[in-house]
């Protein structure tokens, strides 16, 4: 029998990988960053890029430059100027950036053909980048490593979105698949996804949940622990230890050395990521009456202003510098004007949508939360005409402030129910109308849920018992016989 040779040759292939440009990163992070945040990014970036200056108040803004920043001898500049002004003329910043990005993929050797299925490839590899929560952008991480459907990959960004700062989610999944589009066994089938991740815990529906995601982690789904959490769960957060012993027919002990077990888990696994709870909310927006209408204000107390310094620029004109130097000038003039129109671009998609949830939610302003109407991000991004990634982005970590309090902008989005007139109520107005029958009730006899079924159901509204269970225990209101006063 003849040897088997092994061949070896040399092979060209070419290959395109999705590399994300350090600018359009920036512009990203710029949409989606806290006011606050985005004052120390543009702080550090005043720091590093010599170019930049920040304006005093007495200075024109940026939408009305100096003689000095128009002012160039040089034709290449002046191309580069006006093309970075063209910038701004565009809404979607994402939808501009395309010209940049098909650049770079040919200064990196990446495909000469800019193809529609690049563009998806793109578009799913945007979505990935989340806001500036760690514990977000560590979950997106270990979803970005999955190998996930892109209506998987979808749901999961919305799974993490609703993730509150303990790491449970704060929204239904049934309310969820209403605001994504998606239907409710692709949202259940990336919940189950999302449980596995890192920390264990992530995706809880509440305590007990996540008490028990942990037990089952280490193999002690069936201990006495886990029988205690599962079963007895209202007994343990009383410490009534007698009762439970009782119940479960074992030592007291037992159930002592079963508690010392709980007491290793973690009942917030996501307040590890949280760098400050306490941190002081700056408004984005302002919403006034002003004479006949509602009139929006964005809050730029705290954002630098910024120019490009005329120094810079005047070297370059008079020559005064080397190829080498007047190379690194331009690339910093060109990095700090790709800043300003970033920045720009980021307020003019806030107002934009804020001027949209005012006319969406006219009664809400007039009248209050009782009168929030259902509202989704993919209506908004329709009439914007951006792609509701781009809006939640946009409203992550930002804040409206209204003659009724400050709400996070995420709050005008929610879904709802119709009443039997056909008019449409959102979930937290129910939540509202709830509350505010149970504070109108006779504490000697408090309300029960049925009875608050049947209140509602006067006022047209026709919703499950267990809906109203379920919205009572979200606002942490105790049941009837809890309430009861004598």
């Amino acid at each position: 029998m003849a040897a088997q040779g092994f061949n070896q040759e040399l092979r060209q292939k070419q290959t395109q990988s999705l590399v994300l440009a350090p600018q359009l990163r920036q512009s990203l992070k710029i949409l989606q960053v806290a006011q606050m945040d985005l004052r120390t990014t543009i702080l550090e970036e005043l720091q590093t890029n010599p170019s930049l200056e920040e304006m005093s108040m007495d200075t024109p803004s940026l939408d009305e430059p100096s003689s000095n920043d128009s002012e160039s001898n040089d034709p290449k500049d002046e191309h580069s100027q006006s093309e970075e002004l063209e910038f701004g003329e565009n809404f979607e910043i994402l939808n501009k950036l395309d010209e940049d990005w098909r650049d770079y993929m040919s200064q990196v050797g990446g495909a000469q053909n800019y193809t529609s299925e690049d563009a998806e490839k793109r578009e799913h590899f945007f979505n990935s980048l989340v806001s500036e929560t760690s514990l977000q952008e560590h979950l997106l991480d270990q979803a970005s490593l999955a190998d996930l459907e892109p209506n998987q990959r979808e749901a999961i960004e919305y799974l993490v979105g609703s993730i509150d700062n303990s790491g449970f989610l704060s929204t239904s999944l049934s309310d969820l698949a209403l605001l994504s589009g998606l239907s409710l066994g692709e949202m259940q089938e990336a919940h189950n996804i999302l449980r596995t991740f890192e920390p264990t815990g992530i995706g809880a529906f509440d305590v007990q949940d996540c008490l028990l995601m942990q037990l089952k982690a280490k193999f002690r789904g069936r201990s006495i622990a886990a029988e205690i959490i599962r079963d007895h769960f209202k007994l343990l957060s009383r410490r009534r230890i007698p009762d439970i012993a009782r119940r479960m027919g074992i030592d007291v002990e037992e159930v002592q050395e079963a508690i010392e077990e709980i007491a290793q888990l973690d009942p917030a696994p996501g307040r590890r990521f949280a760098d400050d709870t306490n941190r002081s909310i700056m408004p984005d927006v302002i919403v006034e009456w002003d004479e006949d209408k509602w009139k929006v204000t964005l809050n730029s107390d705290y954002i630098p202003r910024l120019r490009i310094s005329p120094t810079y620029k005047e070297m370059i004109a008079k020559g005064s510098v080397s190829k080498q130097e007047k190379e690194y000038i331009q690339e910093k003039i060109r990095s700090g004007k790709f800043l300003m129109s970033s920045i720009e671009q980021r307020q003019q998609t806030i107002e934009r949508i804020a001027n949209e949830i005012i006319k969406l939610q006219k009664d809400f302003f007039d009248e209050g939360v009782s009168k929030l109407r259902p509202c989704t991000m993919t209506q908004v991004a329709e009439i914007v005409g951006v792609h509701e990634t781009t809006v939640s982005r946009a409203l992550a970590n930002k804040y409206m402030q209204t003659p009724h309090g400050i709400f996070e902008m995420k709050f005008f989005f929610t879904p709802g129910y119709k009443g039997s007139d056909g008019e449409s109520i959102s979930n937290t107005s129910v939540k509202d109308m709830i509350q505010q029958l149970i504070a109108a009730e006779d504490s000697s006899k408090p309300l029960s849920d049925q009875e608050i079924v049947t209140r509602l159901q006067e006022k047209d509204l026709k919703i499950a018992r267990r809906t109203v269970a379920k919205y009572r225990e979200e606002l942490g209101i105790l049941p009837s016989n809890l309430r009861r006063q004598y």
